[in-house]
């Protein structure tokens, strides 16, 4: 019987970050009911490194196999090339892309490593899931050491556009090294377009029907955009919450609330909200002290120095806005530097009028279908969507889809938000919670491996430990 193995760079054990991101969320929910292997890093740093051994613990039918890394490895394959070169320039930042051929040569050799880790635990007939802009370079080593799996891989976040792509100085040996990949997944259409555009341009690759032609293999290219457990996530909004989700509603009396739910990135757009926040108390006064701004930012990679600098401009906006525009016994914007965990943060969603999701570029952004489905059908909140995240191509209809980069746009999609009739906004949820059901976690899982593993449809009974 085959199994499935799931590597992805970090393994969030299952007493792990209180707040997981879409990566972590959609393996951890893909995974929990097929059962399976999930390899990757621990988060800890250990001298012996690539030596050390590897630690198993199963739990709730899911097999945790992780490792730590040496200072040098973390400082040069996930600080150093994953951070500093493919995150800004795929989120189209190049600006602060940062390369030293160092910190490249030392990413290859993480991603050799893991190859090195998973072959002593890989049967023949094993299928391979492997996540995320950290390990492009995987399935190449895993060819190398003999692995004739099928070998899938799903990038998480945004596919740049060629030209974007380019600027990454191994661009062509990575885009190479993806081909070794019997699937590679993509959030959206244009996310998979950019890398088959760039294949054909400038690898000569030959295009073929649903993707592209190597002399080793037919790669499949396709379109899988990431949903989530619905019901999960309504059952947790509908509880009672925490003591500190029953002092916020306490303290807002009969105030509007406009909330945001983050890690604390360049990438999302948090400077930009601010601006779009101001400027709504700018156009319409009568807001006044009727409404409240929440934004939750979870720190994340703070010994780059782009978040450092990002959370040092946005304490400065966040005062003065609010020394600006609060009064006695009321602050506008509460800006939180810290994460929650989702049981808290779901009741928090469906308290609030109006989520505020305008992300400069992302690739999904799972938080703009948690608040959906976490709102009261009866008496919903409105969704104002970035247009440049992935989820605006599924929630376009009902959702309010603005240009992050304009902030008086934002600032009138706020305004239409928390003036919009009852009927309307139960239609335009109606409409966004059947497309959420379609397209949820399960199917994103199935669809996947159903083209990963040649099956016209994918059965999890088929895979266990």
């Amino acid at each position: 019987m085959s199994r499935l193995i799931v590597i992805s760079n970090r393994v969030a054990m299952p007493a792990g970050a209180k707040s997981p991101g879409g990566l972590v969320v959609g393996v951890r929910d893909a995974l929990r009911e097929s059962g399976g292997t999930w390899l990757g890093w621990n988060g800890e740093i250990d001298g012996a490194g690539a030596d050390s051994p590897l630690s198993s613990v199963t739990n709730d039918n899911i097999t945790y196999a992780t490792f730590p890394l040496a200072q040098q490895d973390y400082d040069r394959y996930y600080r150093g090339f994953s951070n500093t070169v493919l995150w800004p320039v795929f989120h189209y930042r190049t600006d602060l892309s940062r390369y030293r051929r160092t910190d490249y040569e030392g990413y290859l050799q993480v991603n050799r490593d893991f190859a090195r880790r998973l072959a002593p635990l890989v049967r023949p007939d094993d299928v391979i899931w492997v996540h995320d802009y950290h390990l492009l370079a995987l399935g190449r080593y895993c060819r190398e050491l003999g692995m004739r799996n099928r070998i899938g891989f799903f990038l998480h976040i945004p596919f740049p556009a060629v030209e974007v792509f380019k600027t990454v100085p191994p661009h062509q040996a990575l885009a190479q090294a993806m081909c070794a990949y019997d699937v590679v997944g993509f959030q959206t259409a244009a996310d998979a377009r950019a890398f088959s555009d760039y294949c054909v341009q400038c690898l000569g690759t030959e295009s073929a029907a649903g993707g592209l032609r190597t002399a080793e293999r037919q790669v499949r290219v396709g379109t899988y955009p990431i949903g989530i457990d619905v019901d999960d996530v309504a059952t947790m909004a509908r509880k009672k919450g925490s003591s500190q989700v029953v002092a916020l509603k306490l303290g807002l009396a009969d105030r509007k609330l406009i909330i945001s739910v983050d890690r604390l990135d360049y990438s999302k757009g948090l400077l930009e909200r601010f601006a779009a926040f101001e400027q709504l108390l700018e156009i319409e006064p009568a807001h006044g002290s009727s409404v409240s701004f929440v934004q939750l930012a979870q720190s994340s990679r703070s010994d780059v120095q782009g978040y450092r600098d990002i959370r040092r401009e946005l304490d400065r906006a966040a005062g003065r806005i609010n020394g600006k525009w609060g009064e006695l016994g009321w602050a506008p914007l509460r800006y939180m530097n810290r994460d929650y965990a989702r049981a808290t943060l779901m009741p928090l969603l469906r308290a609030s009028q109006v989520g505020l999701v305008t992300p400069l570029r992302d690739g999904m952004n799972l938080v703009a279908k948690e608040y959906v489905a976490a709102q009261s059908p009866d008496d919903p909140g409105v969704l104002v969507l970035s247009q440049f995240a992935g989820a605006a191509r599924e929630m376009e209809d009902g959702a309010l889809i603005v240009n992050p980069y304009d902030t008086e746009d934002m600032a009138r999609a706020l305004s239409r938000a928390l003036h919009m009739p009852q009927a309307e906004r139960i239609e335009r949820h109606r409409g966004l919670l059947q497309g959420l059901r379609t397209h949820d976690l399960a199917a994103w899982k199935n669809r996947f491996l159903a083209d990963l593993c040649g099956k016209a449809k994918y059965q999890h009974e088929n895979y266990s430990l």
